[in-house]
């Protein structure tokens, strides 16, 4: 009796992707970084979870979340999509950074974090020599902005020149994937260049930051967030699934909640620019939890079946996680700096409505099923970078 091939590398995400030894330092950095913006927040921790991390936590909560949590994550995605085991070096990296960051090694997590975030960008023109489309190239513009915010930050640069690049990396990953899904509708004349004119004034936005021109660059940053949010609400389809029943509706309440914090965000950024110290939490906020985490909350539920081959059941209790999060986030937001028991309040909410997020998706797992003749061949499967059926996923509810 013959037997069948060994699998390819390709048909062995859960292996290949979720190691142990990431998944851990994932847990860490997220972790960690919860911990540090509560402690930016003026959230007062229990005394014994004061520590020699708590510092570092603190002090690198943005490059915790964005590069090590998020940028490990969407690097896994990309290299399933790649199909290459060289692929992996960059999320590894990402993570690896995120662990030197913990362990007090500041050079060494700059170092990772660049090293990583260059093989990124080989990663994303690899896939988009692979696959030509509007999209693919924009993925390569992310994955550049990413790259700038990392150079600028193992360079030394501060915060207010080092975040722009980093949340540009994940607001031009999000408009990638949402254009990629509105080929599904008949886009009108002029839409995909008024998107590629306003990513072009974001990456302006952070480019001026960066250069030391806070107002400029401020301004036309938030302008660029602003427009994102307009052409959103005007061109994706989440508009249209909002009606149908199940998982595509609550996807669909996820992406259009987040486009409007999306607005919120631009308006607050270009009035910090203008002198409102103030508004600057709600710029940062509204933008990396109002709109990024909504965007993660809509597409987790096919995005993680998609890169570990667990099977995820969809159910009402989705719903509380995003509740929760908009309302801490309202509370956080309405506070501001005036009443900073409201405001360290909902910043405990906005991390409890993380964690209950996770616990939510644990708990939704159900059991594989048993592979099939070709699966156990090695056929490959559909990848990441297929996101047609995103909003319309095969999943019970």
């Amino acid at each position: 009796m013959d037997r069948p091939p060994r699998p390819t590398p390709a048909a062995l995400p859960l292996r290949a992707v979720l190691a142990p030894g990431i998944a851990a330092v994932l847990a860490a950095a997220l972790a960690a970084g919860l911990a540090g913006g509560l402690v930016r927040a003026g959230v007062p921790l229990p005394a014994g979870w004061a520590g020699a991390w708590l510092g570092p936590a603190a002090a690198g909560h943005a490059f915790l979340m964005v590069g090590a949590v998020m940028g490990t994550v969407i690097g896994l995605e990309r290299a399933v999509a790649l199909r290459r085991r060289a692929g992996f070096a960059a999320p590894l990296a990402s993570a690896l950074a995120g662990a030197a960051w913990l362990a007090s090694a500041p050079r060494t997590a700059g170092a990772l974090a660049v090293l990583g975030a260059l093989a990124f960008v080989a990663v994303n023109g690899a896939v988009a020599r692979r696959q030509r489309a509007p999209h693919t190239a924009l993925l390569c513009v992310a994955a550049v902005a990413g790259a700038l915010g990392h150079l600028a930050w193992a360079a030394g640069a501060g915060a207010a020149r080092v975040v722009p690049w980093w949340l540009a990396f994940l607001v031009v990953t999000i408009a990638a994937e949402r254009l990629e899904m509105t080929r599904l509708l008949r886009r009108r004349r002029g839409a995909l260049a008024s998107l590629c004119a306003t990513l072009s004034l974001l990456c302006g936005g952070a480019a001026l930051s960066t250069a030391g021109l806070p107002r400029a660059g401020g301004l036309l940053y938030g302008a660029a967030l602003l427009a994102l949010a307009a052409w959103l609400l005007a061109f994706d389809i989440a508009r249209r699934t909002v009606r149908a029943p199940g998982l595509p509706r609550y996807m669909a309440l996820c992406l259009l909640s987040g486009y409007a914090w999306l607005g919120v965000a631009g308006a607050a950024w270009m009035a910090t620019a203008l002198g409102v110290a103030a508004l600057r939490d709600v710029a940062l906020h509204a933008l990396a939890l109002g709109f990024i985490a909504s965007m993660a909350f809509g597409h987790a539920p096919v995005v993680v079946p998609a890169l570990t081959r667990l099977r995820l059941r969809f159910g009402p209790a989705h719903y509380l996680p995003l509740a929760a999060l908009h309302g801490t986030l309202l509370l956080r937001c309405a506070a501001g700096p005036w009443d900073a028991a409201a405001r360290s309040a909902g910043a405990l909410g906005n991390a409890a409505a993380l964690l209950l997020f996770a616990a939510t998706l644990a708990a939704s797992v159900r059991p594989a099923r048993r592979r099939s003749p070709r699966a156990a061949s090695g056929t490959p499967h559909r990848t990441p970078t297929a996101r047609s059926d995103h909003d319309h996923p095969a999943l019970p509810d």
